[in-house]
């Protein structure tokens, strides 16, 4: 049976001199993994090999029960070959590489979560735009708490996930001022923030400055961070990621800044 989806391409690897095994993530059906027969060939039925993050409509053999689907069509989006000009800023590049990794990897095989597939659209969408280049780092982790909300994993960040205190309002600016009151801690084994009275209880808590606490309970703030809250937070959840997938997420080289 054939299946017709949206999809983004989020791995590509060859198979031979002219076919290439692809993983897209579909709209409607999840992630899948599948065989794109002759797809290097100069006149193949794809117009050429598919890159990471084309986008467009595919058609594919419906195998949930085999190990790979067969790619039989794929239209790119508007005739474009999606977000595939990506190269022109390495960060930005990073970005979305370090996405696509984690979606793969936090994903199942035919798990539909088509919010997450508008998420991961509207990444790559705001990726291309240069206004937002700057941007990029507070918009991953914008996705990456999205990823962990809809695998079900989604952290704790508005009350101690240990004794659900409620945390006080904040100042809606984050301020770079740290206080030694009201410390606050991330524990990936707890899922969440903990505050200092439970903070014992959890030997893989790390200490959160007063400002990634502050964009961590209210996200609408993250753009406003300064570089040094947003690398501190994506520090954090690459931890959080990598006790989660037991082990350090390939890409996480690129962000792990001193």
């Amino acid at each position: 049976m054939l299946t017709k989806d949206l999809a983004i391409c989020i791995r590509a690897i060859d198979y031979s001199e002219t076919s290439q095994i692809v993983t897209f993530f579909t709209k409607t059906n999840g992630k899948i993994d599948a065989i794109a027969k002759g797809s290097k060939r100069p006149k193949s039925a794809f117009d050429g090999p598919i890159e990471m993050f084309s986008h467009g409509r595919i058609v594919f053999s419906d195998s949930k029960r085999e190990k790979l689907a067969t790619l039989t069509e794929f239209e790119s989006a508007g005739g474009s070959p999606g977000f595939t000009n990506l190269s022109h800023d390495l960060a930005v590049m990073n970005c979305c590489f370090f996405a696509a990794e984690l979606l793969n990897k936090m994903t199942h095989d035919y798990d539909p979560h088509p919010e997450l597939f508008d998420s991961f659209l509207e990444f790559l969408q705001n990726a291309t735009d240069k206004e937002s280049k700057n941007q990029m780092p507070a918009l991953l982790i914008l996705f990456q708490l999205s990823l962990l909300k809809e695998v079900g994993l989604q952290p704790v960040l508005n009350s101690c996930a240990n004794c659900k205190t409620q945390y006080a309002k904040r100042n809606p600016v984050p301020s770079e001022v740290e206080g030694t009151q009201n410390e606050r801690y991330f524990s990936s084994t707890a899922n969440g923030i903990i505050c200092q009275d439970c903070e014992a209880s959890f030997p893989d808590k790390i200490r959160l400055s007063q400002p990634a606490t502050n964009c961590l309970s209210n996200l609408k703030i993250i753009a406003e961070a300064k570089e040094k809250t947003v690398n501190e937070i994506e520090r954090i959840l690459i931890g959080h990621f990598t006790n989660l997938l037991g082990h350090r997420p390939k890409m996480a080289k690129h962000f792990l800044k001193t």
